[in-house]
């Protein structure tokens, strides 16, 4: 059953799979009960906006969910793709874009598309599940580099370099913008200073970057005044955009090489027409109302702050996720969890080992534009008040409890 999976029966439908239910919100249901939650990724309250409930729901009269019929090859292309493409690649002051999908399968399509047994990839250690399911497709040689550490990513150049001399192959080199769990980004500054010596080419995933970093929100890319020297840029719909979906952005050559040879676009249906058509007024609203992000970062900062101030170890954020640390195991993991949906009613997430070291135990908060100061003050306070307990010694435990054994 693996690392979680052994404490299923435990915590099935309570710590594993939960079921909120109502409108995606900062206020949602779990078990009958009013729940202020942290764990959705809709960082710009995007989910129930008016303007984009009205796009979704009218293309979906006008079109349904059939349509289009077909992968984008054969029959699914339509003028709205191709329009979305155009508007993305302009966000992301790129020649073109492509439309993918699914991110998970996008991202791995792209790796399997862009390297062949004589390239060599170098990537982060910190990369997410996505790159590496798409690099575990790479016959070639890849050597992975401590995370953000510029001396060993050197190093692995230097290996790679050795590799392509021999092979007549090229260096892609694969990093996050902004890392999910731990909210820190990737130091594509650091990164390119080694780019003309070592002529790699930069692949990046900021799904959790586009719409939440930079000025306009074009992503970590943007943030750190790098856009023109991103070869390849990924992004995704379900985080920022509140949708599915997601898109690769580069010049020209390397999107149409990509749309004719990523499996997981030429063998799967196309992006559907109410996804596509919401996702126009998706992006409209992002470039026309900065004022959308700037309450997210008014959420997040106010949050973090608060959590400092209370003496909370948040890592190594720089972003709006936000990673809060405790000391602990899986058993006392599950007690805090419990505590807080059942005493404060805030719905968090939580990660144990193996995504975190032994003896860590890390809540995941998701700051977003829906969320409220008072929402601040009020789990602010409360976190204060499970951290004394847990320094109390009151959540010791000795394994995983039931449910019913806990309350």
């Amino acid at each position: 059953m693996g690392a979680l999976g052994q404490f299923a029966e435990a915590g099935h439908g309570y710590y594993f799979f939960p079921k909120l239910e109502g409108e995606i919100s900062n206020r949602m249901k779990f078990r009958g009960r009013d729940m202020l939650v942290w764990s959705l990724n809709n960082y710009l309250g995007l989910a129930n906006h008016p303007e984009v409930r009205k796009a979704d729901a009218d293309a979906a009269a006008k079109y349904g969910m059939a349509s289009p019929m077909g992968a984008r090859m054969m029959s699914g292309q339509t003028i709205y793709h191709e329009q979305l493409e155009r508007e993305l690649a302009d966000f992301e002051h790129k020649e073109a874009a492509y439309l993918l999908n699914f991110g998970y399968m996008g991202m791995v399509s792209i790796i399997d598309s862009m390297i062949d047994r004589h390239d060599v990839v170098v990537y982060d250690s910190d990369a997410h599940a996505c790159i590496l399911d798409g690099l575990r497709m790479h016959i070639g040689k890849r050597f992975v580099y401590p995370h953000n550490n510029m001396e060993k990513f050197e190093q692995q150049l230097k290996h790679a370099k050795k590799v392509t001399e021999q092979s007549g192959g090229g260096i892609l080199v694969i990093t996050e913008g902004v890392y999910g769990m731990a909210g820190d980004c990737g130091n594509l500054r650091g990164i390119l200073q080694f780019k003309d010596q070592y002529g790699f080419r930069l692949l990046i995933d900021d799904a959790h970057g586009f719409g939440t970093m930079g000025r306009t929100g074009a992503g970590t890319s943007e943030d750190q005044d790098v856009m023109d020297q991103v070869d390849v840029y990924f992004g995704t719909f379900a985080k920022a955009m509140a949708g599915i979906g997601a898109f690769v952005a580069s010049e020209k050559r390397i999107i149409k090489s990509l749309a004719y040879n990523m499996r997981s676009q030429i063998y799967a249906k196309s992006l559907p027409m109410p996804m596509v058509i919401g996702s126009l007024k998706r992006i409209e609203l992002i470039r026309n109302h900065p004022e959308i992000k700037d309450k997210l970062w008014i959420i997040a900062n106010a949050l973090q702050n608060g959590l400092k101030a209370k003496g909370f170890d948040l890592g190594r954020t720089q972003s709006p996720v936000t990673p809060v640390y405790f000391k602990g195991g899986v058993g006392e993991a599950t007690q805090i969890v419990a505590d807080l949906r059942e005493n404060y009613a805030i719905f968090c997430s939580v990660v144990v080992y193996p995504v975190v070291p032994k003896g860590v135990i890390m809540l995941r908060l998701i700051p977003t534009a829906a969320h409220t100061l008072e929402d601040v003050e009020y789990t602010v306070n409360s976190f204060s008040e499970v951290k004394q307990k847990l320094d109390e010694g009151k959540f010791s435990t000795g394994g995983v409890p039931l449910l019913g054994e806990a309350f």
